[in-house]
């Protein structure tokens, strides 16, 4: 897809994950105010919200109001927050720079970054089972899944497989690093919906198919954008894999070589896609807008 034909993003529902994001209080405890503060620096500093407009899209794809799985939305976006917080620390990356500014590890220190993120974890889930509506059993499966996206068999031990550099030196490995890394949360983004709204198994299925090709096409894109991208598009430091010796898309196969895998992917993903769309009743248009993107962004 070339650039002159790139796809829009769906601003329309970034703006209401922004609305929804910025309302959000999480204490109103005076000695705790710098911690909220801190919680919020790193959750208002934009982006652009892929996981929580995931969600909406699949929703618009059930045939779903999208205002409806906003808390769920939410929760997405609070993990994904967490997750950077601490990716930025200097025991991990080691960043001074995420979304055009200072991180949160620079702007309020080490000890009051890595309470935020721990915030931001709790409160993701209360937020989702205090606010979500939805059959109850429906909030619990949603929940019990994006736990696991994010726990030690998800985000967490993707992590984990990275920092300690455990994963097999094969293609395989690398794609199992990202699996869980990165594509365990886009996974659930569009799979947790489908949880709270009781689709399914073969539902559930068509579009898990769908989504953990999306992960894989998010992560070869932003190993790309690593290399390829400048600091003033991606609102970080270009370079960072490369300076931490991480094994990327990359570093595995060159940079001409990932851009076709991406472009496999892509067609892998919106082939999925089209197969998932048969079996809802709702628009899928949005969330092949999505896919498009994520292919061709340049941040």
């Amino acid at each position: 897809m070339s650039s002159a034909t790139a796809p829009s993003y769906p601003e329309a529902l970034r703006q209401r994950v922004d609305h929804y994001l910025e309302a959000l209080v999480f204490t109103h405890t005076a000695e705790i105010a710098g911690l909220h503060q801190a919680m919020r620096y790193s959750l208002l500093a934009g982006g652009k919200r892929i996981r929580p407009v995931l969600a909406l899209a699949t929703a618009e794809a059930l045939g779903v109001e999208p205002e409806k799985v906003l808390p769920l939305a939410a929760a997405l976006e609070l993990i994904h927050t967490y997750s950077l917080i601490h990716d930025d620390l200097p025991a991990m990356d080691d960043d001074d720079l995420r979304r055009g500014r200072p991180t949160c590890h620079v702007a309020y220190g080490e000890d009051v970054a890595i309470l935020a993120g721990d915030g931001l974890y709790a409160e993701a889930f209360s937020h989702l089972l205090t606010a979500a509506e939805a059959e109850p059993r429906n909030v619990l499966a949603a929940a019990a899944r994006l736990a696991a996206a994010s726990g030690v068999n998800g985000m967490v031990g993707g992590q984990y497989i990275d920092v300690a550099d455990t994963s097999e030196p094969t293609p395989a490995g690398l794609k199992r690093l990202h699996s869980l890394k990165t594509g365990g949360l886009i996974s659930a983004s569009v799979i947790c919906v489908l949880s709270l709204y009781g689709a399914n198994a073969a539902t559930i299925a068509l579009f898990e198919s769908y989504a953990s090709e999306l992960g894989v096409l998010f992560q070869i894109v932003d190993d790309i954008l690593d290399v390829a991208g400048s600091q003033e598009e991606i609102g970080k430091p270009s370079g960072t894999d490369e300076r931490l010796g991480k094994r990327t898309y990359v570093s595995e196969f060159g940079l001409e070589q990932a851009r076709r895998l991406a472009a496999e992917s892509h067609d892998r993903a919106r082939a999925a896609l089209d197969l998932a769309a048969t079996e809802v009743a709702g628009n899928p248009g949005t969330l092949a807008q999505i896919t498009d993107f994520i292919a061709t962004r340049s941040y």
